[in-house]
């Protein structure tokens, strides 16, 4: 069987999974990448060594059911952890994806310019660049992803509400406003609405000032009640403004009763947002939380050629490697890199080479040159541990764990090698690599680690 018709089953089976598994194995799931079906064989390969083990234990006797259901035979379900082939066919299945975007593009521009669909957007509020198409898929966002892909096409149906949480510039609007923007473009019989919570709140006192106050809190009520979609972006600015909040509350029951999708984004989870009271925050949190993490180098480097080939003049790939191995901390800031170095390149009517980009980014780059010497400086402070200690035999749990972040984060916020890193700390290029895994699955599962690396991140950040 062909490549494509191995990818076309898989897709298929994966989309039927992820309808009946828990939300906690959309990662093992997710990293699953097809290799091949024959003699009764499907295999397939993951970039995560704890994935066999789950989906073995847990879901095989699922996926062989789906098989069947769906293509009338029985499989052997093979499963291999590879993680060098899984993530090189992730790589080539996003340059694929990137040349059927930008062929699709302009018939899918043209429906949106009609006058009833154009003026579904302006009702809904959306952002048109927001879209599905154009969001690069990558570790630290393919669950949001696959679960926001499953609301738009069925809204209310499965997880509502959806809560995304996540750090600021890492692609939680987008996905909310891809969803109504599937919403309207599939099932345009359905009202959509994005609002922010700041202007939600804004609107309410504004309408409380009002000369006839309860007529206009009437309508306030109902423009937001008669939604099919409503998406709530940037909920934790709703803290300590208790009578928005019990607006909220009542709106959010009405739509809950009347089987209305709800989409809500924040920059923590409910819990973590002080003053949220508790009968918001169990509703917030009775449908399905997801979180973005801030991209790979991989995924950063994806998202580069990605807006590079939209302009139909794709970077070389020594300049997206430099942007992507010096902007690190969102997608908001990577935009800004490339977008200052494409804007003064057409402006200059220059190519975009190596030497330019370095000279354009110049000021920035200075600011944020991170080694692993101060990654291990503030790992080793953050753990009340010295540098030394690092480097040692030791192995104590903490000073183990201590190492185990600092060759994450060397690996993350640096374009170091798995040998460079070992060299580094005086240890073996394998221990490397199964110290930077440990710390992606336990982050996978774990926020208390998830809120480590965050915090370290920032620490490391300060102390350039």
């Amino acid at each position: 069987m062909d490549t494509l018709e191995t990818e076309k089953i898989w897709e298929e089976v994966k989309q039927e999974l992820l309808k009946e598994v828990p939300e906690s194995s959309y990662p093992w799931i997710n990293s699953l990448e097809p290799t091949g079906y024959s003699g009764g064989i499907f295999t397939v390969v993951t970039s995560l060594s704890m994935a066999v083990n789950i989906l073995r234990k847990s879901h095989l006797g699922q996926i062989k059911d789906i098989f069947k259901r769906l293509t009338g035979n029985s499989v052997d379900f093979n499963i291999v952890f590879d993680k060098e082939a899984a993530l090189k066919i992730q790589k080539e299945k996003n340059k694929k994806i990137q040349k059927v975007r930008v062929s699709v593009r302009n018939v899918s521009d043209d429906r949106e310019n009609s006058d009833s669909i154009k003026q579904m957007y302006s009702n809904a509020n959306l952002n048109l660049k927001y879209k599905f198409e154009n969001f690069v898929i990558g570790e630290n966002s393919r669950t949001a992803y696959t679960i926001a892909k499953i609301v738009a096409q069925n809204p209310a149906k499965k997880y509502n509400p959806l809560f995304i949480y996540g750090g600021s510039g890492l692609g939680k609007t987008h996905l909310m406003q891809a969803i109504g923007h599937y919403t309207i473009f599939n099932l345009p019989k359905k009202k959509v609405k994005y609002i922010k919570t700041q202007d939600f709140v804004n609107q309410y006192i504004n309408n409380l000032r009002g000369y006839d106050k309860t007529d206009l809190m009437i309508k306030f009520r109902q423009r937001f009640r008669n939604i099919d979609v409503l998406l709530i972006d940037d909920i934790q600015f709703i803290e300590s403004k208790t009578k928005c909040m019990e607006e909220l509350f009542y709106i959010f029951e009405t739509l809950q009763q009347l089987d209305k999708q709800i989409v809500i984004t924040s920059d923590r989870l409910p819990k973590d947002i002080p003053t949220l009271p508790d009968r918001l925050r169990t509703r917030f949190e009775m449908g399905i939380v997801v979180d973005i993490q801030p991209p790979s180098y991989e995924t950063r480097f994806e998202i580069l050629k990605m807006w590079s080939c939209a302009l139909l003049n794709e970077l070389p790939d020594d300049v997206c490697e430099f942007i992507a191995t010096n902007f690190n901390n969102n997608v908001r800031e990577l935009e800004g890199a490339f977008n200052k170095v494409t804007a003064i390149a057409d402006i200059e009517n220059t190519d975009i080479t190596l030497d330019f980009v370095m000279n354009v980014l110049k000021s920035e780059t200075q600011q944020r040159k991170i080694t692993i010497k101060n990654i291990a400086q503030t790992v080793a402070e953050y753990f009340d541990i010295t540098v030394d200690n690092l480097k040692s035999p030791a192995r104590s749990q903490n000073i183990s764990a201590a190492r185990r972040y600092t060759i994450y984060l060397a690996r993350e916020m640096t374009k170091m090698s798995y040998e460079e890193i070992a060299k580094f700390l005086n240890k073996k290029h394998p221990t490397m690599l199964y110290s930077y895994e440990k710390i992606v699955e336990e982050a996978d599962r774990n926020t208390e680690v998830k809120e480590i690396i965050r915090e370290l991140k920032q620490a490391i950040k300060c102390n350039i």
